[in-house]
């Protein structure tokens, strides 16, 4: 369990995380991670539960808080209003990890300008936060590097595809999806998910 200290923001565009629908989710239910705790846009994707005065709330980690410190949390407002009232502004918070239940498949999105010689790739929809992606490349797992604008990167392309991509997340689970395909700005939907924690 972390501790910190609470506070609350409106998110236009798509975050740090590069999710372009972060804060357009009918729930609302996003925040921005300190720079420690971001760690390198590896905590994207990952849901909270948070604690504050009035109540707790469950939230996704999409963006990134640079002027936060160690273990403090942005919330959406309509997250920071459950658990405390909003004219206070900024109160004491515990929060912890959690694998939360029915949350579908993971997804993979291709970023745009992505060819046969650059190539980026996101997972999406993860139950737990992803620690590494590879890519199989003439029968070897290639991993790729993550940017802090949550993307992994092969900067001189992998070729045209399709990829078999494996996914680890923090438990040390592994998921491989193979047929991903190049195909930019699209979000491919698998059939697997990792195992709640």
């Amino acid at each position: 369990t972390y501790t910190g200290y609470g506070t609350f923001y409106s998110l236009s565009g798509a975050g740090n995380c590069l999710y372009e629908d972060a804060g357009a989710d009918a729930s609302h239910s996003y925040a921005a991670l300190n720079d420690a705790d971001y760690e390198n846009a590896r905590m994207c994707g990952g849901y909270i539960q948070a604690t504050g005065p009035r109540g707790t709330v469950v939230v996704k980690i999409v963006d990134r808080c640079p002027e936060c410190k160690p273990g403090d949390i942005d919330f959406s407002p309509e997250a920071f209003a459950t658990i405390a009232d909003p004219v206070a502004g900024r109160v004491p918070i515990s929060w912890r990890l959690i694998s939360p239940a029915n949350i579908g498949n993971i997804q993979y999105k291709i970023k745009e300008g992505s060819s046969p010689y650059w190539l980026a790739i996101q997972p999406r929809n993860h139950r737990n936060p992803v620690v590494s992606l590879e890519i199989s490349v003439n029968g070897s797992w290639q991993a790729l590097p993550r940017e802090q604008y949550n993307y992994f990167l092969a900067p001189n392309g992998l070729g045209a595809g399709p990829f078999s991509v494996r996914v680890t997340d923090i438990y040390g689970q592994q998921i491989i999806n193979s047929g991903i395909t190049l195909s930019p700005t699209a979000v491919q939907a698998t059939s697997s998910q990792f195992a709640q924690h």
